[in-house]
């Protein structure tokens, strides 16, 4: 089998770290993690797993994921976020990969979960993503945010991966506020501005797309949690975008200092 790197970005991830380590092991040669100064034992965690981590302030999503890249032992590399795991399925498909084109790279289906609960409904599944890629042809593209990756050709696998993406509904909503906040911060960087409509436009588009386009509406409470948090995470993300706008021309008052 030829040689991969594993890829991981990290930031206070002490509760994933090593089982994500462990699953890329049983394809990967070697796994790089790069943290971004997380607070919890992520970085101990993972050294004592067997990885090397790179210790990077955070860049935004594409620029991160791209850090380890030329620092990796092996052209092909399988990248993978901490909270996610190779399903057998997705072990046996890379095990039985060639790997002899390197302007090819593979897609698997993932498995998003809430706690144990295998979530389907309105877009989240097969929700397929490129992570296995040669280096030398492709990579992910430099966006600050939802980044993903760029080859000359994609090949589809029947392997999946799991995601475990929240731990309950309340770490679902926590995750929103987190990643909102992160989203409206890589949309200040480029250079979007803000707008008093917008908030409101993406949070209707994105209720519409997921309960008519995707079917929720006909697939019961799972289909309208994935609606109803998909429209706050878009309603909030571009609301926190005005306010970076509003606390950046906000200057103290003199009189009150």
């Amino acid at each position: 089998m030829t040689s991969i790197t594993g890829i991981i970005i990290t930031l206070n991830e002490a509760s994933n770290v090593s089982d994500c380590i462990a699953s890329l092991r049983q394809v990967c040669d070697e796994v790089l993690v790069v943290d971004s100064g997380s607070e919890d034992d992520t970085v101990r965690l993972a050294e004592a797993a067997g990885a090397r981590v790179i210790h990077q302030p955070y860049l935004g999503d594409g620029p991160q994921k791209a850090v380890a890249v030329p620092q990796a032992g092996h052209d092909w590399i399988l990248a993978m976020d901490a909270d996610e795991r190779l399903d057998e399925d997705a072990v046996s498909a890379i095990r039985a990969l060639s790997l002899d084109d390197p302007r090819t790279a593979y897609r698997f289906r993932r498995r998003n979960f809430a706690g144990h609960h295998w979530i389907r409904a309105a877009g989240f599944y097969p929700d397929p993503v490129t992570r296995l890629y040669n280096r030398t042809t492709a990579g992910y593209l430099p966006k600050k945010a939802h980044s993903s990756v760029q080859a000359p050709r994609v090949v589809d696998l029947t392997g999946h991966i799991r995601h475990f993406t929240y731990r309950d509904l309340s770490h679902w909503i926590t995750r929103i506020d987190q990643l909102s906040s992160r989203d409206a911060w890589a949309m200040k960087e480029r250079g979007k501005p803000p707008s008093r409509y917008r908030p409101t436009l993406h949070a209707a588009s994105a209720a519409f797309r997921k309960l008519i386009l995707k079917g929720g509406l006909l697939q019961g409470p799972d289909g309208f949690t994935v609606a109803m948090t998909t429209a706050f995470h878009a309603y909030m993300k571009y609301a926190k975008l005005n306010e970076l706008y509003e606390n950046e021309r906000a200057t103290p008052d003199a009189d009150h200092v």
